[in-house]
């Protein structure tokens, strides 16, 4: 997987939240991983590697305990906290000097074999031999990462021998090379006739990738700010470059980055460092002896004076106006990311500038009129040695590119000038205080990502971590001198030489321009081919086929089995009561470290059917319009002063057990340190009573971003847009989903956007506001510690009984309404059988089901295909059997026929728990012949060519993904929103213990095959001549 872009400004620690895998054990056992790590003694020697450095990190709740191999200089980094979701990551220091993408296809290339385990693509076969919790590798600008995380000690060793072994003694066959890089093969590898093509997995994903214009423009923004050395380069690849990489270039890169003395190992969690030592020197580093590696990334030779450059993109299709399509920054180099107080300093700075309707930047910007959002990449970006700070506009004129530069200037010598607001200052460094305490299951992931790029340039990374010091150093900084921020602005942006305006504008021609040029590449490589090349090329497309197509023998790897998985779930402890009267709120008592949790969920079943559409909309204005009497701009502050963030979202809840029923409602969600609860729900009382929908002005700014926002999401996340299409037409939801979540969605905005009266639509909130913003049909949510839980339940009685009710009974729009109470079984429940919690399904006995295709054109060189189809709800037995199945042919079929040899980047297919099972790709190169695929793939499920040990493999993965981590903000919330008990959950794990080979082919007889259930297809992708000329599909 390829990165690019950097870290926006959105406070110090984005992305980094504590998190614990299983909280309640966590408050009793956190002395022991810490309190054992805090033993070791700097000299100390541990298999192979001496400790240099042990610190505690009370703020993180973790202890640091810093290594080096004693033979090849490898740096080692232990975290040791009381988390039972433990990681481990490798990193290598990889500095191309070309555009052949050679990192990133060694990435992909050394996952597919190695000398311990020869098998055909362990990586990918690893995924269902597993209980990871995450499995993945990435390739930075400058770095090449390979992480994987685990609950199961087992499991870890398991993984962390595949992961050494991958990384140091890769076969790097060349076949794998022509796989997963590029290969020149015939569009029909077993016909010598058909025309030479380009193929090959980086290839497709890169060209995939370079049809997201924000993508285009960071990548040239880091190419022209730092163009001395290896930031000059795309290190994911340039397609029109990759086909210049050899084998033997790649062979050579690995010798020469690859070797323990560029790497960086890093661990966390609650499993013992020594086993990792041992097993981490015996197996890998013990056969290597130091060198020095030339990976060193020169710091960038300081400009004089200030450049400009412009380049071009594609058009968008949808961008709300074909005239405003241009996109500029400016954009200034920053010290070295090593310098951590620095950073700290102006990643602070960074957020104060840019961040919401009070920062500098959005008034001077945003509220200009001018564009649609902020460019690409901006606010402080420290991926790179130096770092840098973007700011600038997207969706403006061509003409107005000297206005936004000036308006730029004009900003930062106000700020000079005046400096910030002690109230924003404050409220960035609550907005700080929150995200050290609110915990996420992913805090190992979040961890080493966060301190990669400042490790990988020797930077400190326990200095990084130690936010309590550099919060501190900040304060007295600040106290001592009250101009500390203005002096950082003076310096780096007002004085600062090394300044570029870049400047991008859509070329119509730009996808035909690259075609050609791609198109010229290849006519160049055939060219050059003797007969004799032309006949090896054949030849070996037919091996690489051959092998792709033949199963390969993986008895090598290691793996667990289904009886290492967990027999019975941990249950969660659940309290339901009413409030103010008759509205249910369920509490679920959590370690969660000072913050409560609150979520409301309120009905749209009142609602007209032609407001619908603008609920979306509704939601994400709701609290940035202002409320009470606050402006918005006042609204936003006490939010980021009182609250961890405060998100409204449109919600389709299907049901357990009848497909053709579900819930539709708004869901409210908000966070807070206990000390400042009141004043949330204060916030929220506002905002249901007194909302403001007099803003013009700045709901048009919002409405603007918003629109931009969907429409740059598409590139990202076309195969989900597929999905929804597809399964529109599958169940009453489906339509539901469309409206809120899928390509209706986006061309409703752009059109909201393009209209020059925006009076009429704002007028549609106040009416939206009537039927959803009451507790008639509403319940809540509060996850809290045990002794919060007395104040918050007081709270929230004076938030319902403030909050207004309908005058009269508002009837259901749609007539079928089933009241069906939540089952409420969980261990230590004071509730009774008949649960005070009751979802109002809407069904619809008239509903029948019908298949749609539907192609939309958009201007990209890749394709995302779905194909969905109508199978059976979560309690239905066979939605066991579905969601095994769907792992199976995932792994044993489509990623061999849609990655493998199709040459996307990505597919397969899943089970969702409305129960429409989807086939899907994406970057995907062809579009007719991957519907063919699914159609094989189904033929090979219905032939049950499969054995015991591969469903045994599917049934770990998809364990893997049940028994994933939840965050104590997280638990129970599949009760709340779904009415799903743990009795439920525990009957669905035992049904997908028990599926079977007969079942598994009894289900793919039953509802995959032609004319058995119905099915639904779309895509979304380049204009096709044998789509158009089929009058089946519907083009948009």
């Amino acid at each position: 997987m390829w990165r690019c872009g950097g870290r926006q400004s959105l406070g110090v620690l984005r992305r980094l939240n504590g998190g614990s895998a299983q909280p309640r054990i966590w408050r009793e056992k956190s002395i022991n991983a810490c309190e054992k790590a805090l033993q070791y003694k700097v000299g100390e020697k541990i298999h192979g590697f001496t400790v240099n450095q042990v610190t505690s990190v009370p703020e993180l709740f973790l202890t640091a305990v810093k290594l080096s191999h004693d033979t090849t200089g490898a740096r080692y980094l232990h975290l040791a906290r009381e988390d039972t979701n433990n990681l481990f990551s490798v990193q290598f220091r990889t500095t191309p000097m070309d555009s052949t993408g050679v990192p990133h296809i060694l990435e992909h290339t050394v996952l597919c074999g190695s000398e311990r385990y020869p098998c055909r693509d362990p990586f990918f076969k690893m995924l269902n031999r597993s209980l990871s919790t995450f499995m993945n590798a990435f390739t930075a600008s400058d770095y090449t990462m390979y992480p994987f995380s685990t609950q199961n000690p087992k499991d870890f060793q398991n993984l962390l021998s595949v992961y050494l072994d991958a990384t140091f003694f890769p076969c790097l066959r060349e076949l794998d090379f022509w796989q997963e890089g590029w290969r020149l093969e015939h569009e029909n590898p077993s016909d010598p006739q058909t025309p030479l093509t380009f193929k090959g997995v980086v290839f497709n994903e890169m060209k995939g990738a370079f049809t997201d214009n924000e993508r285009i423009f960071s990548q040239h923004l880091q190419n022209k700010l730092l163009p001395d050395h290896t930031y000059s380069v795309i290190s994911g690849g340039d397609p029109l470059c990759i086909p210049e990489l050899s084998w033997e270039q790649l062979k050579q890169f690995h010798a020469t980055h690859y070797h323990p003395s560029n790497a960086r190992f890093f661990t966390y969690g609650s499993f013992p460092l020594e086993q990792h030592l041992k097993q981490i020197h015996e197996e890998a580093l013990s056969r290597f002896q130091k060198i020095e590696p030339s990976t060193t990334v020169p710091a960038q030779k300081r400009w004089d004076k200030p450049r400009e450059f412009h380049v071009t993109c594609g058009p968008d299709s949808l961008a709300t106006n074909a005239a405003k399509q241009t996109t500029v920054s400016v954009s200034f180099l920053l010290p070295e990311i090593t310098d951590t107080s620095e950073a700290f300093a102006l990643s602070f700075l960074s957020s104060l500038l840019i961040s919401g309707p009070n920062s500098p930047f959005y008034k001077a910007l945003i509220e200009s009129g001018l564009g649609t959002d902020f460019s690409p990449d901006v606010g402080y970006n420290g991926y790179t040695k130096d770092a840098y700070f973007s700011i600038g506009l997207q969706g403006i004129e061509e003409k107005d590119i000297p206005t936004v530069r000036d308006l730029v200037d004009k900003t930062i010598d106000e700020v000079v000038e005046k400096g910030f607001e002690d109230d924003c200052i404050e409220a960035l460094l609550h907005k700080l205080e929150i995200q050290m305490k609110h915990q996420s299951t992913r805090f190992g992931l979040d961890l080493t990502s966060y301190i990669a790029a400042c490790w990988n340039h020797d930077g400190d990374p326990v200095e990084l971590l130690q936010m309590g010091n550099q919060l501190s150093k900040f304060r007295q900084c600040l106290k001592e001198n009250p101009r500390y921020l203005q002096e950082k602005m003076k310096q780096y942006f007002q004085n600062n030489r090394h300044k570029l305006t870049l400047s991008m504008k859509p070329d119509k021609k730009y996808y035909e321009k690259q075609t050609q040029m791609e198109t010229e590449k290849l006519q160049q490589k055939v060219k050059s081919l003797s007969q004799e090349d032309k006949q090896k090329i054949y030849e070996k497309g037919l091996e690489l086929l051959n092998q792709q197509s033949n199963p390969t023998d993986t008895s090598c790897l290691p793996a667990l089995k289904v009886s290492d998985i967990e027999p019975t779930m941990p249950f969660t402890e659940l309290e339901v009561a009413t409030a103010a009267g008759e509205v249910p709120v369920q509490y679920c008592a959590q370690p969660t470290n000072g913050i409560v949790y609150f979520r409301a969920f309120s009905s749209l079943n009142t609602l007209p059917e032609e407001l619908r559409p603008y609920v979306p909309l509704f939601c994400s204005v709701l609290t940035k319009l202002g409320c009470g009497i606050l402006d918005y701009r006042k609204q936003a502050q006490q939010i980021e002063l009182k609250t961890g963030g405060m998100t409204v979202s449109p919600q389709v809840l299907c049901d357990d057990s009848h497909l053709d029923a579900y819930e539709q409602g708004v869901l409210f969600s908000s966070l807070c340190l206990d000390r400042n609860l009141p004043d949330m729900m204060h916030l929220w009382n506002e905002i249901f009573n007194n909302p403001n929908f007099e803003e013009e002005e700045h709901f048009k700014v919002l409405v603007k971003m918003a629109a931009q926002e969907l429409s740059n999401g598409i590139p990202d996340s076309g195969h989900q847009y597929a999905s929804v299409r597809a399964s529109r037409t599958l169940t009453p939801a489906g339509d539901l989903e469309e409206t809120f979540s899928g390509m209706d969605q986006v061309k409703l905005m752009k059109r909201i956007a393009e209209t020059s009266d925006i009076k009429p639509v704002l007028r549609k909130l106040p009416r939206i506001k009537k039927h959803l913003l009451t507790c008639d049909h509403m319940r809540c949510s509060v996850n809290a510690a045990p002794q919060q839980m007395a104040q918050a339940a007081k709270e929230l009685e004076n938030f319902l009984q403030n909050v207004g009710r309908s005058k009269k009974e508002r009837r259901p729009v749609r007539p079928h309404v089933v009241e069906k109470p939540v089952p409420g079984g969980s261990v230590g429940s004071s509730r009774e059988n008949s649960s005070p919690m009751i979802r109002k399904l809407i069904t619809d006995p008239t509903f029948k089901p019908c298949q749609m295709k539907t192609h939309f054109q958009l201007p990209f060189p890749v394709n995302y295909v779905a194909e969905c189809v109508r199978t059976v709800p979560y309690t239905d037995p066979d939605h066991a059997s579905l969601k095994i199945l769907a792992r199976l042919m995932t792994s044993k079929f489509l990623h061999t026929e849609i990655r493998e040899k199709g040459g996307a980047y990505g597919g397969g297919a899943k089970l969702s728990y409305n129960g429409i099972f989807t086939l899907y790709s994406y970057r995907d190169p062809n579009s007719i012949e991957t519907l063919q695929s699914f159609g094989k793939a189904v033929d090979w499920a219905k032939s049950g060519k499969f054995t015991q040990q591969d469903i045994d493999e599917a049934k770990l993965s998809v364990f893997s993904v049940v028994d994933g981590p939840v965050a104590p903000s997280n638990k129970g919330m599949n009760h709340f929103l779904f009415g799903l008990s743990d009795e439920m959950k525990q009957a669905h794990r035992e049904q997908l213990f028990a599926v079977s080979h007969n079942q598994l082919t009894a289900v793919s007889q039953k509802y995959l095959g032609v004319g058995k259930s119905t099915h639904g297809l779309a895509i979304l992708g380049p204009e096709n001549a044998k789509i158009s000329k089929d009058p089946s599909w519907l083009i948009r």
